[in-house]
């Protein structure tokens, strides 16, 4: 692909509205996440784009003030920060770089790799490495995540406390079964203080726009130094980034993609830009379909998969 040549700037501000008319339409065949009732209660037809270019372009559309937890987006930063701040060595010693074909939870998973968790995108890899954040307590670490987020990415991160409390209102059995396998297999210390690191991180809401601009950071590094590790992170994004649907999305769309149980969705164009979705009703995997489609229909109509 020619570089000098932007295929996303050939976007239309025109298309933006019909996709997202499309996927509000496609998102009523998905389902709310039971399981955190905050989430359970949003409304479903609720859908925001945010798109930032290389070139200097902006495209959005939907509620641009609306805020949402970014919940496992999240875990892109998570690793990014950790992989600056303690090194790939050190990283990878906690966590393993492989896709998995289980669930986004699996305990069975984990338990069939010894404890070892499978990758940072699931759960199990993102509380791996909640435990290697500084600070005495789950507050203190999550705030040092959220402070340093909002100085390098130019947003606007905030705790969502009604989210927290709705996701402390139910405890989750499955993330509390793999933290006790994490610590039992001696990658955990600290197992409570880390469950709830692991929840405050996810809890932190954004706009739509905060989101695109966690992607420009992904895209436009504001230090070269980090290049290694935006590229470790986003090619995770690539094999990992949408749970065991990541391999098929690869095939399908080719670019680095994140989805949230939200409804957030980020993707990566490289030397291009940074496209954000936010759709609430979810497929089975725990994908967006609202913000999947959107994605389907910019990457296939601009042609901006990584492998052609």
């Amino acid at each position: 692909m020619n570089m000098e040549f932007n295929p996303l700037d050939r976007l239309t501000q025109e298309q933006v509205n019909t996709w997202v008319q499309e996927g509000q339409q496609r998102s009523q065949f998905g389902q709310l996440p039971s399981y955190i009732p905050q989430l359970a209660q949003v409304n479903p037809q609720e859908f925001g784009v945010k798109i930032l270019t290389l070139q200097g372009q902006s495209y959005q559309a939907g509620n641009q003030t609306l805020r949402f937890p970014v919940m496992s987006v999240i875990k892109c930063f998570l690793l990014l920060n950790r992989l600056l701040e303690l090194g790939q060595e050190r990283v990878f010693q906690q966590v393993g770089d492989q896709p998995s074909d289980q669930p986004f939870n699996s305990l069975e998973q984990l338990q069939s790799d010894g404890g070892w968790p499978r990758n940072p995108m699931i759960n199990s890899g993102a509380i791996a490495l909640a435990g290697l954040l500084p600070g005495q307590d789950a507050n203190s670490r999550c705030q040092y995540l959220c402070s340093w987020l909002n100085q390098f990415a130019d947003c606007q991160l905030v705790l969502d406390q009604d989210i927290l409390e709705s996701v402390r209102s139910a405890p989750n059995p499955k993330n509390l079964a793999l933290v006790s396998t994490l610590a039992a297999s001696g990658y955990l210390e600290h197992p409570d203080i880390t469950l709830d690191t692991y929840n405050q991180i996810c809890c932190l809401s954004a706009t739509i726009s905060d989101l695109a601009k966690l992607g420009w950071l992904l895209l436009q590094p504001t230090n070269p130094e980090w290049e290694s590790a935006i590229r470790i992170v986003k090619t995770l994004m690539i094999t990992c980034g949408l749970y065991e649907t990541s391999g098929h999305f690869a095939l399908k769309l080719g670019i680095p993609t994140k989805s949230g149980v939200s409804g957030a969705v980020l993707s990566i164009i490289p030397l291009q830009g940074a496209i954000a979705c936010y759709s609430p009703p979810l497929d089975p995997q725990g994908n967006s379909i609202g913000g999947l489609f959107f994605l389907e229909k910019i990457v296939k109509t601009l042609n901006l998969s990584l492998f052609n």
